[in-house]
């Protein structure tokens, strides 16, 4: 996923009302940009660092700028927009990248499903195999050298995780793929002490025969691009 048009650059100022940032721009100018992240943004926010966003031309929109990456002290990049992980995980599916979802004929995105009025992310679907549900999470919160998700509490994490288990029970198969858009992520864990609900509950789906997949993203301010495979540790 190459950017174009180029991101443009300034340091943090602040966080705020969820889906906001305050930004200084090299000239001095201070703006604000949308934040299309709707978790904690726990170990993400680092004011005076450098973060990187993109400039719409919808007149309709009120704040032109999104907030795509911080960029931190030690060079770590981490991808503030959540909306692109279903993207990337498309285009890496499609490129055969994630080796374990090879196969498939088609991918369907934003399919209703479920029990619970849900909209599963992906859906990979092949004449000989079964239909394949994949819901893809964004993982960001570094802590020491472990990644983890999820970075506060998500009831709406697990509602998914209750509809990937009765997937499985249906016969098909299930997938919860984690795109790690941290570049100092080395691994993934579940997060049990932010959330222990969501942990317990994803103990339970593998069990029942939900996959659990992560993989890595190459993150610079030109590219964003799923690369390999990272270790899940339950």
């Amino acid at each position: 996923m190459k950017f174009s048009p180029a991101f443009e650059s300034g340091t943090l100022i602040k966080r705020y009302k969820r889906f906001l940032a305050d930004v200084r721009l090299e000239d001095g100018t201070e703006v604000t940009l949308h934040c299309p992240n709707t978790g904690s943004m726990k170990n993400c926010l680092y004011p005076d660092h450098k973060v990187w966003f993109s400039t719409s031309t919808n007149p309709k929109r009120k704040y032109s700028r999104t907030w795509e990456l911080m960029q931190t002290s030690d060079n770590h990049y981490i991808g503030i927009n959540t909306g692109r992980a279903n993207a990337l995980a498309e285009e890496a599916i499609k490129a055969g990248i994630v080796t374990e979802l090879l196969g498939y004929e088609s991918v369907k995105r934003e399919v209703k499903y479920g029990n619970e009025n849900s909209r599963i992310d992906l859906l990979l679907e092949a004449e000989h195999l079964p239909l394949c549900y994949i819901e893809v999470k964004s993982c960001t919160l570094l802590e020491g050298e472990q990644g983890y998700f999820p970075d506060s509490v998500t009831t709406r994490g697990q509602k998914h995780l209750r509809e990937l288990m009765e997937m499985v029970k249906a016969g098909h198969r299930a997938v919860l793929l984690f795109v790690v858009q941290h570049s100092g992520i080395q691994s993934v864990k579940a997060a049990k002490h932010i959330d222990p609900d969501y942990a317990t509950l994803l103990k339970q789906a593998q069990k029942a025969g939900v996959e659990v997949l992560a993989y890595r993203c190459s993150l610079n301010k030109d590219e964003i691009k799923l690369v390999k495979p990272c270790a899940f540790n339950d």
